[in-house]
């Protein structure tokens, strides 16, 4: 593993992110989403798991190659810090779409103890209690939903793909359609994944960036950034701001991690980093 090139945490009167801990398990919030009391949330790191080797130690990935015995006690220490049995989380099926479920009590314990009667979904909003929506990530996007006033909540997976297909956009709208949820009232958070330095992508990714923002020669440039090798750097953390703003939420209802998971891939699982070598870490949040 690559050294990290900046601090965890950086050194601010107001950090963007708060380092918890919870037994021997590290994990973030955020203050913004930490002010609401009506819900609990988390996104794990590295430490504090049973995991060995490569996915050493808090990996919440069954498909890689784990022992399933260690990643459910991985899972177990997650609930212990949001309070949560394992029988209330909620599991995505992550393939890179824009795909969203409606979890209901129904669900509960679906990808962790019961098997998923769904396929393909990269999002997930409710407004029922004491349900663990539950996300996966080693460099793409997690993306926080709250809806303080209609009491709903949404946890989206945006990568490239998500990003370019609006994940954050759909989100909102779903939520809308299903809960009545104004844009206006939202409060959103952009999670831990890779930074505009570390994520370089071709030319065809780029172009759908560009048609992404219909060709907006402003936001453009703000998140993507052509290269003399034919590449470019590709800003995921401002398209994501951009697009929740298009989609009507407040821009100071946004708060967006400086935490990089490819500079800190000690801490952080990172799949450029360790070049496929990883497990997963996860995005939580459940209301109260």
């Amino acid at each position: 593993m690559k050294e990290e090139l900046y601090p965890v945490i950086r050194q601010e009167e107001k950090p963007v992110m708060i380092q918890n801990r919870a037994g021997d398990m590290e994990y973030l919030t955020f203050p913004m989403l930490d002010e609401i009391p009506c819900i609990r949330h988390l996104f794990t790191t590295r430490l504090g798991g049973v995991s060995k080797g490569m996915f050493a130690s808090m990996n919440l990935s069954f498909t890689r190659g784990d022992k399933k015995e260690d990643v459910m006690e991985n899972f177990r220490r997650v609930g212990r810090a949001l309070f949560a049995e394992p029988e209330a989380f909620v599991c995505s099926d992550q393939t890179h779409t824009v795909n969203i479920r409606v979890v209901t009590k129904e669900d509960m314990g679906k990808g962790l103890v019961r098997e998923r009667d769904y396929k393909d979904i990269d999002g997930l909003i409710t407004k029922e209690k004491g349900i663990v929506l539950s996300t996966f990530y080693a460099d793409c996007v997690p993306l926080y939903f709250v809806d303080p006033v209609k009491k709903a909540i949404g946890l989206s997976h945006s990568g490239w793909k998500g990003t370019v297909g609006k994940m954050g956009p759909e989100t909102v709208r779903k939520m809308q359609e299903e809960f009545g949820s104004k844009p206006e009232e939202l409060i959103c958070a952009i999670g831990p994944s890779i930074c505009k330095d570390c994520y370089e992508v071709s030319g065809d990714v780029a172009a759908r960036v560009e048609k992404c923002f219909s060709g907006n020669k402003k936001i453009l440039e703000q998140v993507l950034f052509p290269k003399e090798n034919e590449k470019y750097q590709l800003d995921l953390w401002k398209a994501n701001r951009f697009l929740l703003e298009e989609a009507g939420v407040k821009s100071e209802n946004i708060q967006i991690t400086d935490i990089c998971t490819c500079h800190n891939p000690n801490y952080l699982f990172s799949h450029r980093a360790s070049m496929g070598k990883r497990g997963n870490l996860g995005a939580f949040i459940m209301l109260l």
